[in-house]
């Protein structure tokens, strides 16, 4: 990552795999503990040492696998009350996204679109009023796109792109 993007790139992810994956693509691993309030927590304490995070929270995968409702409905209500916290940290651009869609009524991975949610001080506003997969696809800003071209966006609202497009 550092060499594509001139990033300084740090991870913060309990479950092994995604520690993995990180380092794979030049991430530093960050120790952290397995809540989104130590998850969080590290990355305010780590926050002036790197100008890229990856923060993975693995409980709504969890919950839509074992097909519970309404705890995956809980941790997303977690995360959210924490984005106020990031928010204030005055990043560039704040991506929340998912790697796949859990259905908690299939529980398991789903072909279902992902909602992404893209904030910078660029960002035009949408009429989206609520994060979903049907309102962000149907609705959304950014409509559909494949995953690959997230942190293409993401870097272009951080404006450290020469140029966006052909």
């Amino acid at each position: 990552m550092s060499e594509i993007y001139k990033l300084k790139p740090a991870a913060i992810a309990s479950y092994p795999m995604y520690r993995g994956l990180a380092k794979l693509v030049g991430m530093e691993v960050l120790e952290t503990g397995t809540t989104i309030e130590n998850e969080f927590a590290t990355l305010k304490q780590n926050y002036p040492d790197y100008d890229f995070f990856f923060l993975h929270i693995k409980g709504t995968d969890s919950a839509g696998e074992d097909g519970d409702f309404d705890r995956k409905v809980q941790i997303l209500e977690q995360v959210d009350k924490t984005l106020p916290e990031l928010i204030s940290l005055e990043p560039d651009v704040v991506v929340v996204a998912g790697d796949h869609s859990t259905p908690a009524l299939l529980k398991g991975h789903s072909w279902h679109p992902v909602p992404v949610l893209l904030y910078s001080r660029w960002c035009r506003p949408d009429r989206v009023s609520e994060f979903s997969e049907s309102a962000c696809a149907s609705s959304g800003g950014l409509g559909r796109f494949p995953a690959t071209q997230i942190m293409t966006l993401a870097m272009a609202n951080a404006l450290k792109l020469i140029k966006f497009g052909a």
